[in-house]
């Protein structure tokens, strides 16, 4: 991996993993933005603390380099149900906030994504040993 890549990775990750932290004070402290979002969605409060978890754990997957491609692909999952909420539910712009929350669902997906995209050499031969054992259970 050269310089340029190395330094393209490290900012998909701090970014991903700042604004995925960021928002935890959000979730966790049942601030009212977060629990009208997640009453909306009728998940509230178990989606909104579940969520937080898990975008918890995938911050700390994702600034570990052995582990980013796990966080990334946690964080991935988590931003795809923001966006489609945003999409279906929620609207793009939730309680006059101009889209704000839909752009950083879209900015932590995009540096997942790349994050994802960088860390290939890693996590495809974990899913290609995967799909071969799931082809060797089949066919027994």
């Amino acid at each position: 991996m050269n310089k340029t890549t190395t330094y393209i990775l490290w900012a998909a990750r701090l970014l991903a993993a700042i604004i995925l932290l960021q928002t935890l004070y959000f979730k966790f402290l049942a601030q009212p933005e977060s629990v009208y979002i997640f009453s909306t969605l009728g998940v509230e409060p178990w989606g909104r603390i579940g969520s937080g978890i898990i975008e918890l754990i995938a911050s700390v997957l994702i600034l570990l380099p052995r582990t980013s491609w796990i966080g990334a692909a946690l964080g991935l999952g988590v931003m795809a149900g923001a966006i489609v909420s945003h999409l279906t539910i929620l609207g793009i712009s939730v309680q006059d906030d101009g889209g704000y929350l839909f752009f950083l669902a879209l900015v932590v997906a995009v540096s997942c994504a790349t994050i994802l995209a960088l860390t290939r050499t890693q996590w495809m031969p974990v899913l290609a040993g995967v799909l071969d054992q799931k082809k060797v259970h089949t066919n027994a």
